[in-house]
């Protein structure tokens, strides 16, 4: 979470009543974390929010299911050639790889969301590879574009809305534990510290709307990965004001700062975001490592403690061959990782380096669903010898 912000009609003090200029009577709606003791928005309604009848609905995307075991590998995922689910994105996305924290999936959708969606299960932080629009939630309008992570806290009832005509590509990380910024770049009071890889100016929250009505009454709830549908008697866009610091924001991933060292850096420096169990790193277009003999491209690693993630948006990725735009590479923990073989030698001499990726590291083991499976580059790991 961010810092706290105030939109619209909202009364000197909280619980109290809030009227309009009629005298009737506002509905207020604390959404809240950890229970009551973390981050939290209070929520102004026109209406009762808690009417819900359960009824019929088709939407939802697939739960994560874990295949049989296989050999021990480095794995490589070619998204951009896949067979993807299309239509709105509360039924595109496709699941890849998970744990018991975080679901790693892709999205192409191609129309708007025709309901409201609430993820009860986690934090929703998608990073646009390609593609823009909308994220319409009772806090308000935020608009996205290409190359932006965009996070939708859980329990936001919200739509997305695209740009008509462009094709969109998502790479999506759904964090079970909640997705928060790194304790190292905040001080003691929440603030963004001057030596942040950004500041609290990088970021875009929603921009509060006022009551709107969509003609929408559906509002499909996930729990447990399985999605629920609810209708209403009135517009779930119906508040008057609000304030607190659980809102759906947009963060552009070229507003990251990347640091560059006398030898190389770890990717603890490229942290971005962190949730329960993973950490959520941006490598940008950046200088490069300045000793007179240092070696820019990554020294090998043995993963010993996490799995490494990569999604590879564009540039020249030095340190790996056979990769492109839309490719996932899967690292596990327990054997080495490193450069293609010349790329550790060809990095000598490099001043900058010009890839855009998104990496997790995970704790826990990552599972991969049936879906990774027809993706795959079977030649990838033999790749490292060669």
């Amino acid at each position: 979470m961010l810092e706290r912000i105030v939109r619209g009609e909202v009364p000197a003090k909280h619980h109290i009543a809030s009227r309009d200029a009629s005298g009737a009577l506002r509905h207020e709606e604390c959404i809240t974390r950890d229970g009551f003791e973390g981050p939290y928005t209070i929520v102004y309604h026109l209406h009762r929010p808690h009417t819900h009848v359960p009824s019929e609905s088709p939407h939802g995307w697939p739960a994560p299911e874990a295949v049989p075991p296989g050999p021990l590998r480095k794995r490589h995922y070619q998204t951009q050639s896949m067979s993807p689910r299309r239509g709105p994105a509360v039924d595109a996305r496709t699941p890849l790889l998970f744990n018991d924290d975080v679901v790693l999936s892709v999205a192409f959708p191609d129309a708007d969301d025709p309901v409201y969606v609430v993820n009860g299960d986690g934090d929703d932080c998608i990073f646009v590879h390609a593609g823009g629009g909308v994220v319409r939630s009772i806090l308000g309008d935020l608009p996205f574009g290409p190359d932006d992570y965009v996070v939708i806290p859980r329990g936001i009832p919200h739509r997305i809305v695209l740009t008509p005509g462009v094709a969109q590509h998502w790479f999506v990380t759904e964090c079970r534990g909640g997705l928060h910024l790194p304790r190292q770049w905040r001080n003691e009071v929440g603030q963004l510290r001057m030596d942040a890889p950004y500041c609290h100016r990088d970021f875009r929250p929603v921009t509060f709307t006022g009551p709107l009505d969509e003609g929408i009454r559906t509002v499909v709830v996930k729990r447990l990965d399985r999605f629920h549908s609810f209708t209403l008697d009135h517009s779930i866009l119906d508040v008057a004001g609000w304030d607190g610091s659980v809102y759906p924001f947009v963060f552009p991933i070229l507003n990251f700062q990347p640091r560059a060292g006398l030898v190389h850096l770890p990717p603890t420096w490229h942290g971005t975001f962190a949730t329960r169990g993973a950490l959520l790193c941006s490598f940008v277009p950046r200088m490069v490592d300045f000793h007179p003999e240092s070696i820019p491209c990554p020294y090998p690693h043995s993963s010993v403690d996490c799995d490494e993630v990569l999604f590879y948006s564009r540039g020249n990725f030095t340190s790996r061959r056979g990769v492109g735009a839309g490719s996932i590479s899967y690292h596990p923990m327990g054997i080495p990782h490193g450069p293609h073989p010349g790329a550790y030698e060809g990095s000598l001499g490099a001043r900058a380096t010009n890839e855009l990726a998104v990496m997790l590291d995970t704790v826990k083991p990552l599972h991969p669903t049936p879906f990774a499976l027809p993706t795959e580059d079977p030649s990838y790991q033999r790749s490292f010898i060669a």
